[in-house]
């Protein structure tokens, strides 16, 4: 049976799997730093420092990156769909679990492993499914989605810290879990589009199995075709992961770039509220700075996504991409001596700017990278890079500071 893939309608339902992928990036990226406002009162309640709690986002993020091939083979052998319900129950487990823990590496295991797990059976399968349903608009549909992070950080760290002052740290992960199983609905969403089978110009649509069964053929003829199916059918299974991608030079120098970056793209999401209340600022405030951070972070993707878009742009989408990656690094260097509110206020709106950048432009010259047909395995591969890069860069960070 030939089939041809769906032509992306770029738009219709798609808006709908926009809209899911937009909620599931939000949780995905802006939970892991979210909960960095629950850090000073788990240091007071297991006796541990700043680089013991650094560890539960650490490994949430690592778990989202470093799983990315096992989310690839699971996308490939049962469809996002699936792979997202379970990856939404996952991560809403985890986190009512860690309401319950004792010990700082409980918190490891259940915030951090489970949580992370389930975050990243979600965060994958719906760009693959994002990028499926739209071509012409992608950059505008990445954009879009990518501001998921910062409206869910403008949300999710004021939250937290008022689910903590009412109800503590535990009735706080307890709540959060429940929030998570709203990646189960965004899930059922995931309609996957289904390919059409090919009728030719004149005649009606002949099945080359139909027509072996209607016109006499060579016993061995038929053996052989048989075989070429079965091999065929062998060869798909071996690719449930391409590692072909590797043998693409720029999709190798774009992975180094990545991991480089990524040493240091969370440390300050991650780190920044407990140092401002290290020097003097009230607990609301400090937990404000995230959402200055969200705010302006939301209206940098989408413009940075529509200027992607352009004609004379998109082209030349990579240069745009190195700018972001160098005005990110200028502003985490020019801010290491602040220490007043008014000067980390500052800091946030230049990396919220620089931040936004980053997360609108990198899946989208990752797909002018590999294509779509490689998109799957190459963001699997590229996201087990970057695990290492993202379990060890907050914790140094912290023993630093």
């Amino acid at each position: 049976d030939e089939r041809v893939p769906v032509k992306p309608p770029d738009g219709g339902w798609g808006w709908m799997v926009l809209l899911s992928c937009f909620v599931i990036t939000g949780f995905s990226y802006a939970f892991p730093k979210a909960v960095s406002v629950y850090f000073k009162e788990l240091m007071k309640d297991f006796e541990v420092g700043y680089s013991d709690t650094a560890w539960i986002s650490s490994i949430m993020l690592a778990m989202l990156y470093g799983t990315g091939p096992v989310s690839s083979i699971l996308v490939n052998k049962f469809g996002c769909r699936p792979v997202m319900l379970i990856g939404g129950l996952l991560a809403s487990a985890g986190m009512v679990l860690a309401s319950f823990t004792t010990s700082i590496l409980e918190l490891y295991l259940t915030a951090g492993v489970v949580t992370g797990l389930g975050l990243a059976l979600n965060f994958q399968p719906s760009l693959i499914m994002l990028s499926s349903y739209f071509d012409k608009r992608r950059p505008l549909a990445n954009g879009l989605a990518a501001a998921g992070s910062p409206v869910f950080l403008s949300a999710l760290s004021p939250l937290g810290q008022v689910l903590q002052d009412r109800f503590g740290w535990r009735g706080g992960f307890f709540i959060m879990g429940g929030l998570l199983l709203n990646c189960c609905t965004c899930g059922a969403i995931m309609r996957p589009l289904v390919s059409r089978r090919r009728v030719p110009a004149s005649g009606p649509s002949r099945d080359p199995w139909e027509l072996r069964e209607m016109l006499p053929m060579k016993e061995g003829r038929m053996a052989e075709e048989e075989k070429g199916g079965k091999n065929k059918v062998k060869k798909q299974k071996k690719l449930l992961l391409d590692f072909s991608v590797f043998r693409n030079r720029v999709f190798v120098i774009y992975t180094v770039a990545k991991f480089i970056t990524v040493l240091g793209l969370f440390v300050p999401t991650i780190l920044l509220v407990n140092y401002a209340k290290d020097i003097g600022v009230p607990d609301r405030e400090a937990a404000f700075l995230l959402s200055i951070i969200g705010f302006i972070d939301i209206f940098a993707r989408p413009t940075c996504g529509v200027i992607a878009g352009l004609k004379w742009v998109r082209p030349k989408v990579a240069y745009f991409f190195s700018f972001a990656l160098l005005f990110n690094g200028l502003t985490d260097v020019c801010s290491a001596k602040v220490s007043s509110y008014t000067g980390l206020v500052v800091f946030c709106v230049f990396f919220g700017v620089s931040y936004g950048m980053i997360g609108a432009l990198q899946f989208e010259v990752l797909m002018g990278i590999v294509g779509s047909q490689k998109f799957s395995s190459a963001l699997g591969l590229l996201l087990l890079i970057e695990a290492l890069a993202v379990l060890i860069g907050p914790p140094s960070a912290g023993n630093t500071y």
